[in-house]
């Protein structure tokens, strides 16, 4: 450990300095001298990054580009990092983060955590605890005892916390709710959601067999607190569940790896399935805009679902109840190439990707390019409605801001648990096949008990949220 090196000291005495400094200096404002506790914009936050191949690579690039040093990676594969390592080579290396936490002390300022998502809550839970700022992929947790967890710790840290869902601060979410706000579409009864993925294996059975375990991974410390199970590298010749996708996604046949890189999101033991893979991009536009809370009743229809794996195609209901003056809402999910029928007014296909909202009024078309009507007069109507959000700048600028003594980020944990859960609460309705009556309140379903055993799982190989 070298938590009392002179870098550590030096960072202390900044902190500590800096602090001073802003009570001195009050006509300064907050984000040019950093809060207590956190950086000024003028010197780069110091960042450690835990699973840094995939999708971690390319978000550390996008936080080092917001301003964050990267000072540390950390992954349990050394093949996998290397793009990383390479790109960074000045950071310190590990294998274990808890490891790297004791080692890196005052040196780094905030956790970015792109693991599988079994490891999600162990990983921002020690960096919490030892008051780092957090940033993680989404879901948040694999489940909501996890969520429940990170959310009091993030409170008792007061540092600042991202989840990396698609943002409901910037320019097209904002657009969309202040169209609804101003009653465009009336009261809004229904919403569908719809996605193109799974773009992995699911709906499988475990292969049979034991692979050797390269000397590149570590295979206990990716499994973390899942139950053991042997190492699977490829699935044997000819049987990859790939092949059950269309043939547009076939570029995908390079993670054809049974477990990791990339395929852990079909299996229960690590991933939460499409809806926890893409659900929490699609529903956080939707919460916000329409101001929902916990719903009240959750009720799935799916292929065949295995014991350990998603299935290949889903659709989720949930039924939200009345708030205030709007009026009862039901979202439907749909995943695996399934999507809602095409709205009469729409003369072209439907995007792979998407959400529609059905009002008194109307209807809208939400997609990655943005929201749009799907009448001539309400699209005419909407350019008189005025901007009345203000925009921020997103998942990465947001997460640097809080960080530096801005205001927090946009899906900080007090707005990404609950986001979190509507997708975990869809699931569990999957894999039980009933429908979930849900009492947020008591954090229980209400009429099917066996359901409430999968709201928090156990641990394994001596793993635990109490000791991390």
């Amino acid at each position: 450990m070298k938590t009392g090196s002179a870098s550590a000291l030096s960072r202390r005495l900044f902190l500590t300095t800096s602090t001073t400094a802003a009570t001195a200096l009050t006509l300064a404002p907050a984000a040019v001298l950093g809060r207590a506790g956190q950086k000024a914009p003028s010197q780069k936050p110091a960042l450690a990054g835990v699973g840094v191949g995939g999708v971690g690579f390319g978000q550390l690039a996008e936080l080092e580009q917001e301003g964050f040093e990267i000072a540390a990676l950390c992954d349990v594969d050394d093949v996998y990092a290397k793009k990383a390592f390479d790109k960074w080579p000045r950071a310190r290396r590990y294998r274990d983060f808890r490891e790297m936490l004791a080692a890196e002390g005052d040196r780094i300022d905030a956790v970015y955590c792109g693991t599988p998502d079994h490891t999600h809550a162990l990983i921002a839970l020690a960096a919490l605890r030892r008051k780092k700022h957090v940033c993680c992929v989404k879901p948040l947790t694999r489940t909501l005892h996890e969520g429940r967890v990170l959310l009091a710790a993030a409170k008792q840290a007061g540092v600042a916390t991202q989840m990396t869902a698609a943002p409901h601060t910037t320019e097209e979410p904002r657009r969309l709710h202040e169209w609804l706000d101003a009653g465009l579409l009336g009261a809004v009864r229904e919403v569908h959601i719809w996605s193109n993925r799974p773009v992995w294996p699911q709906g499988m059975l475990r292969p049979a067999g034991e692979d050797p375990v390269p000397a590149t991974l570590d295979w206990k410390l990716w499994l973390g607190p899942a139950p053991a199970r042997p190492f699977k590298d490829k699935w044997p010749a000819g049987s990859y569940p790939l092949a059950q996708l269309k043939a547009s996604l076939d570029w995908v046949a390079q993670y054809n790896g049974v477990y990791h890189p990339f395929n852990f999101r079909g299996w229960w033991d690590f991933g939460t399935g499409a809806l926890g893979d893409m659900g929490c991009h699609h529903f956080n536009a939707v919460m916000k805009a329409l101001q929902l809370g916990p719903p009240a009743r959750i009720e799935a229809t799916a292929t065949k679902v295995t014991a350990e794996t998603a299935p290949l195609a889903a659709i989720v209901t949930y039924d939200f109840p009345g708030r205030g003056s709007r009026p009862p809402v039901r979202v439907v999910w749909y995943d695996g190439g399934l999507q809602p029928p095409r709205p009469v007014e729409l003369d072209e296909p439907l995007p792979e990707e998407g959400a529609i909202y059905i009002g008194d009024e109307g209807r809208l078309l939400y997609s990655w390019k943005g929201p749009r009507f799907l009448s001539a007069k309400l699209a005419a109507r909407a350019k008189d409605v005025p901007k009345t959000l203000r925009r921020r700048p997103g998942t990465w600028g947001e997460f640097f801001q809080a960080c530096t003594g801005g205001e927090p980020a946009g899906c900080a944990f007090d707005w990404a648990v609950p986001l979190t859960e509507l997708v975990l609460l869809g699931n569990i309705a999957i894999r039980t096949g009933k429908r979930l009556d849900w009492d947020a309140a008591a954090e229980k379903f209400t009429n099917h008990e066996p359901a409430n055993a999968l709201l928090a799982e156990p641990y394994h190989n001596g793993w635990s949220l109490e000791t991390v």
